[in-house]
């Protein structure tokens, strides 16, 4: 049997995975902590990243040099765009990964990497520059796990950006070009090496703070990792269920 992959940026954001990890071994990939184990008798492996894209490109890239998955896992929290209905506490996954960052700023405006003409990713006669879909089956899984659970899941574009936004007007600028949900600085990162590797990738975070002018006194990270780890408990559990 397969492992199931899990990352997050920080260890905050995996602790109650970790907790719930049985036969636990800790290891080290690209210089950071990450355990093998089983949930539910199913064998998962869950890593620490760091912050931001590269870490979290040279992270999933190490563990899938190494290990032949069923499924990579994206967790942890997000900012919601206004107008995306999700409130803090919320759970949102990911149906495509927006690098929100690559482009040209040309006088005309922002254009994305296609203006240059050359693709993030080529792969079986596909072409994939600034937007990197994730896996259906598992999109389809998660819905039917959260609504047999009685959770609610909602399911739109997500962007990765370098710059966290910080003012409302930045939130608004770009919720209005990506047609995103919610932002974060490592998922584009993770879906990109998934695609270019074949491998089946999801994507589940919280919300941990609205996009608005930056009050950290209105954020609730805790609460955003925590549902976004025992959702994905769930969807771990649902898929031995399945097997």
């Amino acid at each position: 049997m397969k492992p199931v992959i899990v990352t997050a940026a920080t260890p905050r954001e995996l602790a109650l995975l970790i907790a719930a990890l049985e036969k636990k071994e800790r290891f080290l990939s690209a210089h950071r902590d990450a355990y093998r184990g089983e949930v539910d008798g199913r064998p998962v492996i869950l890593a620490v990243t760091g912050i931001g894209k590269v870490n979290a490109a040279i992270a999933v890239t190490a563990l899938l040099e190494r290990c032949d998955t069923e499924l990579l896992i994206t967790a942890g929290c997000a900012g919601a765009y206004h107008g995306s209905g999700l409130a803090v506490g919320d759970l949102a996954m990911a149906t495509v990964e927006v690098a929100g960052d690559e482009g040209v700023l040309a006088p005309d405006g922002w254009h994305t990497l296609e203006l240059i003409g050359i693709p993030a990713v080529e792969r079986k006669g596909d072409s994939f520059f600034n937007r990197f879909p994730l896996t259906r089956w598992a999109l389809d899984k998660a819905a039917f796990v959260a609504e047999t659970s009685g959770i609610s899941l909602q399911k739109g574009a997500f962007v990765t950006v370098s710059t966290a936004s910080g003012t409302l007007e930045r939130g608004v600028e770009l919720q209005r070009r990506f047609g995103g949900i919610c932002e974060n600085m490592e998922g584009a990162a993770a879906a990109q090496a998934a695609l270019l590797y074949g491998v089946d990738c999801m994507e589940v975070r919280g919300v941990s703070n609205l996009v608005e002018h930056r009050d950290l006194s209105r954020w609730d990270i805790q609460t955003a990792v925590d549902r976004a780890q025992e959702f994905i408990l769930k969807f771990i559990a649902a898929l031995c269920r399945t097997d």
